[in-house]
This record gives structure tokens, C-alpha cells and sequence, in this order.
């Protein structure tokens, strides 16, 4: 599952680039998916394929449970010490209007910023980071593609030692393990739904 370059993420027409231009794009990831018909949404994806119940691979779910065991341990899945504003207070009146899903709802560990019709905007706000996780989806007439965006804000001078320390594990495990699971959530709810 490839990582893509900032320059094509940017170039998708989506209401993130502009929400979270001042917060850095940690890395972004695709996977093209296949195209039964016209018109599916990533929120019809996340509805009908139950998207959100994600089944991760044996290896990948050991680290997260790893490091949700180490973060319980070490406190840092508490808010942190420092004032910060969660990007819900961003939203425009019109953001909120347009979101398919009440900003702040819990989505596992994540809360929810927003969900359009083709993209999701989720955040989670702890001592090691203040991020934002992304998910897009873009028709073309041959494929879908999913996109996966990864947005890091530092809330203290640990959160970039922290990042490097998780980096390999999220590039070379989690995220493929996520992607697949997409994939596989999409070949099995799509190749349904199609079925008479």
C-alpha cells in the first residue's frame, strides 16, 4: 500500500487542506480500490461496510494494544498539560451543517471533527501529540482511491522524539494493516451489495 507524495494529496479537492494548512502533514497513504458503480460515497463505505469496526492483523493489534498498555502505564493518554484547542473549534458554520456525523462524536479512541460525504476528519489530543487522521474518498472512472492522511501537532517537546520512536512501526505495520483491512472491507461490501 503506497505511501503518495504531498503534492498529489494536495492536489485532491478536499476541505482539509484548507482546515489544517497550519498543522503538518505527517505522511499520507493510498489504495485504489475497485469500481462496481458510480457514485459511492465514504460515507455509504463506512455505513454499510461497517468500516469502522477495522480487523487488524495479529501483529499490527499487539502493538496498538502495546502501546495502549504503555500510555495507561505512563499517563499519556490523559489531555495535556498545555491549553490545547481541539480542531472541532475550528468548524464553520457551514462545516457543521454539511457534517454527516456530530462533531466530537467518539469513533474509537479518535473523536470526530467531521464527516462529509467524502471525507472524514477524526482527532485524538493526549500528552504525545495532537493529531488528526483523514480519510478521503475520490472516484475516477476506473478506481477509487482511498486516501489515509496522518496530520501531527506538537504539544510538547516530546512529541517529535515520540513520532520517531512509532514511525517505523506505523509505516511498516499498522498503516498496511489498515489499508488491507479497507481493502478487503471494500471488496467484501461492494462484490455484496452487488449480488442480486
Amino acid at each position: 500500500m503506497p505511501r503518495i507524495s504531498t503534492e498529489e494529496f494536495r492536489g485532491v479537492p478536499l476541505r482539509v487542506h484548507e482546515f489544517l494548512a497550519d498543522v503538518p502533514l505527517h505522511d499520507v497513504w493510498a489504495v485504489d480500490l475497485p469500481h462496481p458503480r458510480s457514485g459511492i460515497t465514504l460515507n455509504d463505505f463506512l455505513r454499510l461496510g461497517n468500516a469502522l469496526t477495522c480487523n487488524l492483523s495479529p501483529l499490527a493489534r499487539a502493538l496498538l494494544d502495546i502501546r495502549l498498555f504503555v500510555g495507561r502505564l505512563l499517563g499519556w493518554d490523559r489531555e495535556p498539560a498545555t491549553d490545547c484547542e481541539a480542531f472541532a473549534m475550528r468548524l464553520t458554520t457551514a462545516d457543521r451543517a454539511k457534517s454527516l456525523v456530530r462533531p466530537g462524536t467518539p469513533e474509537g479512541i479518535f473523536r470526530t471533527v467531521y464527516r462529509f460525504e467524502n471525507e472524514q476528519l477524526l482527532e485524538l489530543i493526549n500528552r504525545t501529540a495532537h493529531a488528526a487522521a483523514l480519510s478521503a474518498l475520490a472516484e475516477t472512472s476506473t478506481v477509487y482511491r482511498f486516501y489515509f492522511g496522518v496530520y501531527v501537532r506538537n504539544v510538547s517537546r516530546f512529541t517529535p522524539v515520540y513520532m520517531s520512536l512509532i514511525d517505523p512501526f506505523r509505516k511498516h505495520i499498522v498503516y498496511p494493516s489498515l489499508l488491507r483491512t479497507v481493502r478487503a472491507t471494500w471488496d467484501t461490501t461492494f462484490s455484496m451489495a452487488a449480488t442480486p
